[in-house]
């Protein structure tokens, strides 16, 4: 039976950061996977620039946290993360600051990584993929310590400690591999291929200020006020779509992991140790608008269902009026299907993948996940 903790945490003061953290990691005995001399890598969710209390990034001092706890047990600590878009020294600096990592890595003494090299890497028991180009720090790493953040997404139903590992992707390889696996389906067994690769032995989810609706970067602040860490990522996910009321027909990494056996298939294989599951529990947390309502295909002719389908699935809408043309969402999408016209970014849906990267990835917020009008009746 695999073990999670679970605590409270219901602010970002350092203190009760640092009392949450310990808990957890004497609860669950972290302090054995640790070394002296070892290189420890801490991987936060910083998929664009944010501040640390809007939900989208891994708030800076749960990380100053985590890594004042390693660097108290003889490890080499270093945050290393690759956002979307360019990267590059310059852009890790700007995605930095954005989050407050300059501010905590300077008081605390955590240091950031800013070696951008990246380096081959094969998954032979890979499912859908059998390579991959990974981060140096991540591969060099004696000890990889997954912080990620808990949030709703577009594109894999929920962004927890599994999702987490795409970031050790370099920037602008990430829409290659949304082009190569189109398909929810696949793309997720992807992400799971990858997280197996590069597999963190400590994983923590922030779960003190959540995000509900249409996540990882578009949705809204939620308070959800817990801690959560263990050493099976797959099972701390499931526990976190279980705090926030997702069926797990919409968190489409848990399945999938269940069934290659490395990963819990019900709460009912999970020890959840400290606080109760269920007083975290949010009844009416939002879940995306990407989601397909698929019952209605059952209602359509087999050989029309592919078609259906793309009608049917939500599509991303530039709202002209805040859109400011900056190119974000262009560069970003792996179709090649946004153009800058006139400041304004412009999508040819005919070859939209619906993978949602340019929702996740404006810096205005200025695009919408819209359903078909059926679902409006």
């Amino acid at each position: 039976m695999e073990q999670i903790g679970l605590t409270g945490c219901k602010s970002y003061d350092y203190e009760e950061i640092r009392r949450a953290v310990d808990f957890l990691w004497d609860t669950l005995s972290f302090s054995r996977l640790v070394k002296p001399g070892m290189t420890a890598v801490i991987k936060p969710n910083l998929v664009m620039k944010s501040g640390p209390e809007g939900g989208v990034a891994t708030h800076p001092l749960l990380v100053a946290a985590v890594g004042t706890k390693l660097k108290e047990l003889g490890a080499d600590v270093i945050v290393a993360e690759s956002p979307g878009g360019p990267y590059t020294p310059t852009a890790l600096r700007i995605i930095y600051g954005g989050c407050g990592y300059l501010e905590m890595s300077e008081k605390y003494g955590i240091p950031l990584n800013y070696d951008c090299s990246y380096s081959d890497a094969e998954a032979p028991d890979g499912v859908r993929s059998h390579h991959f180009q990974i981060i140096n720090p991540i591969l060099n790493a004696d000890l990889i310590v997954d912080v990620a953040k808990l949030k709703t997404h577009c594109m894999t139903g929920f962004s927890g400690a599994v999702k987490n590992m795409f970031g050790t992707i370099p920037g602008l390889m990430k829409p290659e591999l949304h082009c190569r696996f189109p398909e929810k389906p696949d793309f997720c067994e992807m992400v799971i291929d990858l997280c197996e690769l590069v597999r963190p032995q400590i994983s923590f989810v922030d779960g003190v200020i959540g995000m509900e609706g249409n996540g990882p970067t578009g949705g809204t602040p939620r308070f959800v006020g817990a801690l959560l860490a263990g050493t099976n990522p797959y099972a701390l996910d499931l526990a976190c779509t279980k705090i926030i009321s997702m069926k797990q027909s919409d968190a489409l990494l848990t399945a999938p992991a269940a069934r290659r056996g490395i990963g819990p298939e019900s709460m009912d294989e999970v020890e959840v140790l400290g606080d109760k599951l269920e007083d975290y529990r949010i009844p009416d947390f939002r879940q995306p608008e990407s989601r397909t309502s698929d019952f209605v295909l059952d209602y359509v002719p087999k050989f029309l269902r592919p078609a259906a389908k793309k009608i049917l699935t939500p599509i991303p809408k530039i709202r002209e009026s805040d859109c400011v043309g900056c190119g974000r969402c262009a560069q970003s999408c792996p179709q090649h299907t946004i153009q800058i016209v006139k400041h304004v970014a412009k999508i040819n849906y005919q070859d939209c993948i619906r993978c949602y990267c340019c929702h996740e990835m404006c810096p205005e917020r200025a695009i919408d996940i819209k359903r078909f009008s059926l679902f409006k009746l």
